[in-house]
């Protein structure tokens, strides 16, 4: 493992001998991996939303897209301020230093790999219940579902204190399991492009979609999340696969009035002016609900 100071990124060598079979994987540049996945992942399905549009948008989708990827862009800057290096140093830090589970129980990497992902990404699942549950992290998270309507860009629509919040469980759970460095690059790439297609404005055929919600969360699941009645927004909590709503009591199968009849958004924040624009998204979480 080394650093590369000229261009403050921080690189790493996965040797053969501790990969056991992976010497595709030497010299990987996580920060370009992600972004690499990411931009795929973007484009390709803005490309389909285009072609195949599951809804119009009710508000100016150049005030939305500029809104939402702003906070995209702040969200970045947030995080690259709390680690310069990413999640992968910690993950670093605590091999290097003995640090965490997995640091002082011997097993296979893929196995260790495989847990670490699942635990990770049953973490997120929580963190999202629980930013429902308290008002204080509530006001936070209402921003990204405050958004009238759902694309690709909802998907990285959080406000950057939301990302901060993140970071720091994501940094307490790489400590105390002692997270492979590559378990965490499979985790940050699978959740940041499920998130895309999971917020995407289409709509797979029936089976399809029946079938694949049996692992993954879809985009018709995830649109019940966004509905307005609450009951049906605190259900469909998971981020990347959908046994931890069947698992833990949160599943929704269908809205009440049937996908097309969802009303996206949070009610209170109904209009143009409460829910789009860079400034209230911003400040939304230090306002008073507006009614």
């Amino acid at each position: 493992m080394y650093y590369r100071d000229d261009n403050i990124e921080f690189k790493y060598i996965f040797l053969i001998d501790s990969l056991k079979g992976l010497p595709s994987l030497t010299m990987m540049n996580d920060t370009w991996i992600r972004l690499g996945v990411f931009i795929t992942v973007l484009a390709g399905m803005m490309l389909w939303e285009n072609l195949r549009p599951n809804r119009l948008s009710p508000v100016s989708r150049a005030e939305r897209w500029l809104s939402n990827f702003s906070m995209v862009l702040l969200g970045t800057v947030a995080a690259r301020l709390m680690i310069p290096s990413g999640l992968a140093a910690i993950a670093i830090f605590a091999q290097n230093n003995h640090i965490g589970l997995w640091n002082h129980v011997s097993t296979s990497l893929w196995l260790s790999v495989l847990i670490t992902v699942l635990i990770f990404d049953c973490l997120i699942y929580w963190q999202h219940r629980v930013f429902h549950r308290i008002p204080m992290f509530w006001r936070v998270h209402r921003v990204h579902h405050a958004d009238p309507h759902l694309d690709a860009s909802t998907g990285l629509r959080f406000h950057p204190l939301e990302i901060a919040l993140s970071l720091l469980v994501k940094i307490v759970a790489i400590l105390i399991i002692g997270a492979p460095v590559l378990a965490i690059l499979i985790f940050e790439v699978f959740l940041n492009a499920t998130s895309i297609f999971n917020h995407s404005n289409i709509k797979l055929p029936v089976k399809v979609d029946k079938l694949l919600r049996t692992l993954i969360v879809t985009q018709a699941m995830h649109r019940i999340h966004h509905s307005q009645v609450v009951y049906e927004t605190d259900s469909n909590f998971g981020f990347n696969l959908s046994i931890w709503d069947r698992l833990f009591g949160s599943y929704t199968e269908e809205a009440k009035t049937g996908d097309d009849g969802i009303k996206l958004g949070l009610n209170e924040y109904s209009s143009p002016q409460t829910n789009t624009s860079l400034k209230t998204l911003l400040l939304m979480p230090f306002r008073r609900k507006h009614s």
